[in-house]
């Protein structure tokens, strides 16, 4: 950040992921953390004596340069509609909406306006998965054939009003294009609703890039096992990224012959080197915060845009079309208006 102007800035929503914007924003170089708008008010003192409004209104009249939003997914439209039509920029937290139609709705207000805005989708942030994307960009890989995705955890009382596809799994849709470079051509899922609510609790997912590159995605909130991981294989290895750890492994094709008859039963013959990268680890959602602060200030700065966060609110409601009629969704740019609405 070169200027030396400061921004003012407020926030949406003081949940569980909203209490760490707040303390982001409190320290955020260069910007005045303004308000906060929250009706149920600041149960957990996050934030930090700024103060506590209860409507988007309050906080307008404060006069901002943009805000956070941070409330339920369902009330990301409403909110990003106030904002933009008061000039606003914005930052809303994942999926950009819970409609396909409120996604584009959020993106034709913005565009129309000339605002800057972006989704948080803060995987594109994870130090792992930033030295991946630089790697596959520079050709480390070769050919890249599959990605393969596990995001598994316990159930999150935090959410009522979405089920795992747009909570967690937008996570990895996201990810998996931002990471190759690609769009999704089809996909094709599975879900399962255990927990009594009526969104779904699981999804396995099937799909294709527009490249040919095969996509698993295993996404879940049922298991005790709390696990980020995400597989990129190609011509030349296997990239494993931990974004838990913020780890990144490369498994290479050997170039060494395995002597020993049985070993190379059991191993394979092209196992090769494994090499795990140091990367420097900065929290993801400062690196998110700052690349939007720049991005306002008119710097060149690599956040997620509003159309790309469509495009994953698209991928999104296709795995749920997918799952309840028991067929694959083209995404290709002409089928998606009959999807999703």
């Amino acid at each position: 950040m070169s200027t030396g102007r400061r921004l003012r800035a407020g926030l949406v929503g003081l949940g569980s992921m909203g209490r760490h914007h707040a303390r982001i924003l409190s320290g955020l170089e260069g910007v005045d953390f303004v308000a906060v708008v929250d009706p149920m008010g600041d149960k957990h003192g996050a934030a930090q004596g700024t103060p506590v409004l209860n409507t988007v209104e309050e906080l307008l009249d404060l006069g901002i340069d943009y805000a956070v939003v941070a409330c339920p997914t369902g009330l990301h439209e409403e909110v990003g509609l106030q904002l933009a039509d008061a000039g606003v920029c914005a930052l809303v937290e994942k999926p950009l909406a819970d409609t396909v139609a409120g996604a584009r709705r959020l993106v034709d207000a913005f565009e129309s306006r000339g605002l800057v805005a972006g989704v948080g989708h803060i995987e594109r942030c994870n130090p792992a998965l930033l030295s991946l994307r630089a790697r596959l960009e520079a050709g480390e890989l070769g050919d890249v054939y599959q990605v393969v995705t596990r995001r598994q955890g316990p159930f999150p009382h935090r959410i009522a009003d979405v089920g795992v596809v747009k909570d967690l799994a937008t996570h990895d849709i996201d990810l998996t294009g931002w990471v190759t470079g690609q769009e999704y051509a089809s996909i094709t899922a599975h879900t399962v609703s255990k927990s009594g609510r009526k969104h779904e609790d699981m999804v396995s997912a099937v799909g294709r890039l527009e490249d040919g590159t095969m996509v698993n995605h295993l996404v879940n909130w049922l298991s005790p096992l709390k696990e980020r991981f995400t597989s990129v294989t190609g011509e030349r290895g296997c990239f494993i990224a931990d974004t838990l750890t913020a780890d990144l492994t490369f498994h290479s094709n050997s170039a060494v012959a395995t002597e020993w008859e049985a070993l190379q039963a059991f191993r394979g013959v092209s196992e090769g080197d494994m090499i795990r990268y140091a990367i420097p680890k900065r929290e993801p959602l400062l690196v998110e915060h700052e690349l939007f602060r720049d991005a306002v200030l008119g710097e060149p700065a690599d956040i997620c845009t509003l159309r790309q966060g469509l495009r994953t609110v698209e991928v999104a409601a296709a795995v749920l079309e997918s799952a309840a009629g028991n067929r694959s969704i083209s995404l290709k740019s002409e089928d998606l208006t009959t999807h999703g609405s």
